[in-house]
This record gives C-alpha cells, sequence and structure tokens, in this order.
C-alpha cells in the first residue's frame, strides 16, 4: 500500500461547506470502488488549496481509467466547487499496510476479512495478498455492497475480540454460523464475484470457539456436510476446505494448541 496526497487546487470562488462536499463525495466514491483504502482522510486548507492524506492499493489506483461512473461524475463536479481535478502525489510506501497482491491473475480468490485489515477483502488464492477491487469485474456500478459487508463484518470482529466484550455471543454467532445474515450476505457477494471474474471465489468462514473440541478437527462441512479436512492447512490458516460448497475453515482457535 501506498501513502498519498491529494492536492485540489481552488480555481473559482468557492466557500468551505462546497468544497468539503465536494472533496468528500469524490473519495468517497475512490474508497467504495476499492481505489481508497480505510474510511479516513484527514484534508487540510493550506494557501490556496485543499490537501487530503489517503491511503492507496497501488501507485495506479487514482488513473481514472479505473474509476466507477460514480467517481467520474463526482470529478467533474469538483468545478463547480471551484476546485481543480485534484493532483496525486505519491509520499511512499506505507509500513502500517499490507502489500497487494503482485501476480494481477490469480487462480482463484478468497473473500477474507478480520476487525484490523485495512485493505481490500478479497484474497489472491496463491499469495493470500489482498487483490485492489477496481481489479475486478463486478455486476454493480462498483464495490460498494462488497465494502460495507467488510465494514459490518470487521465491527462484529472487533467486538467479539475485545477483552471487556459486549454482545460478544450476538457478534460470534454471526460470524460463526454459516447462515447468520452476514455469512448469507458475503457468501452472495462471492457468488457474485465468481460469476463476474469467471474465477473461483471461496468465502472465509471464521471459527472461534467450539462447544466440543475433541470432535472439532474433523467437524463435517456446514454447507453440505462432506468432509472438507485438507491434509496441509491452506494459507497455515485454514484447515478445511469445501470445493462443493466454496468455503474454506478453520479449527476453532479456543481448540488450537499453542505453538
Amino acid at each position: 500500500m501506498y501513502l498519498a496526497e491529494l492536492q485540489f487546487k481552488v480555481i473559482a470562488d468557492t466557500d468551505f461547506t462546497s468544497a468539503e462536499s465536494a472533496i468528500r463525495r469524490y473519495i468517497e466514491t475512490l474508497i467504495f470502488n476499492g481505489q481508497v483504502l480505510g474510511r479516513e482522510f484527514p484534508t487540510a486548507w493550506q494557501q490556496d488549496s485543499f490537501n487530503s492524506r489517503i491511503v492507496l492499493p497501488d501507485e495506479q489506483a487514482l488513473q481514472q481509467k479505473h474509476h466507477s461512473a460514480k467517481g467520474r461524475q463526482a470529478l467533474q463536479q469538483l468545478a463547480n466547487a471551484g476546485l481543480a481535478y485534484p493532483q496525486v502525489h505519491i509520499l511512499g510506501m506505507d509500513l502500517m499496510s499490507q502489500h497487494s497482491d503482485p501476480c494481477h491473475n490469480a487462480d482463484f480468490y478468497i473473500l477474507y476479512s478480520r476487525f484490523n485489515d485495512t485493505c481490500s477483502p478479497v484474497r489472491c488464492g496463491e499469495h493470500f495478498a489482498p487483490v485492489p477491487l477496481y481489479r475486478l469485474n463486478t455486476e454493480a456500478a462498483d464495490h460498494e455492497q462488497l465494502i460495507r459487508w467488510q465494514l459490518q463484518y470487521q465491527a462484529l470482529d472487533e467486538i467479539q475480540m475485545q477483552q471487556t466484550r459486549v454482545l460478544v455471543k450476538s457478534a460470534e454467532r454471526s460470524l460463526q454460523q454459516l447462515n447468520s445474515r452476514l455469512n448469507k450476505q458475503g457468501r452472495q457477494l462471492a457468488r457474485r464475484l465468481e460469476k463476474a471474474n469467471n474465477k473461483t471465489v471461496y468465502y472465509a468462514l471464521y471459527s472461534g470457539s467450539s462447544n466440543n473440541c475433541d470432535q472439532e478437527p474433523d467437524k463435517p462441512c456446514p454447507g453440505c456436510g462432506g468432509n472438507w479436512r485438507l491434509k496441509q492447512p491452506l494459507q497455515q490458516l485454514f484447515d478445511f476446505k469445501c470445493d462443493n460448497c466454496r468455503l474454506l475453515g478453520n479449527i476453532a482457535w479456543d481448540c488450537q494448541s499453542p505453538s
């Protein structure tokens, strides 16, 4: 990932409210298309321009060819707020972020997210590196539905990871149960990605705890009831894989022996 700055120069009469609204609208379209990562974009007024700090999946992320229709429209509307097209300044590689997938042509993808991720929820099956969403085809106008699913997933994951936890059982059930609303939505999004990209997309089903650790290593696939245990973990993370249901899973973390 790369840290960058967007500079919006003032080219006509404007005010802070109009400029803030136009900048916010534009950057949010980039977020919902996977071109900008995270939700925060601190913006400062500096003499004759507004400057926003953002994190990009790669150095080419803001090329206009990657913009959605909403992004192109928001770009054009900057002029109505008295702002020029933004100038992009790459400040350097972000040391706190994961690096995007280097292969550009994965054999399969994994839909996976955790509370502390600041990256795409789609991973390369070979490298387990995040795949920038704008590289992927979508049946929708952009990737907003996928980003909004990720935000909900991460919020629930953070709740169940806290030491002093509230609503922990509700959050954990949403993450672990195959047919929870969260996982139904995620699996549907995975199927849409698979269809649009003609690539297999597995859905990573999280397992944090179990009522029976003795039976946990031999639990059947929750989708079809079949044997889905792998001889060797995939990406040193997934102990289970069902090609029929497009599911990946892990032995519940509470049941794993410390290494």
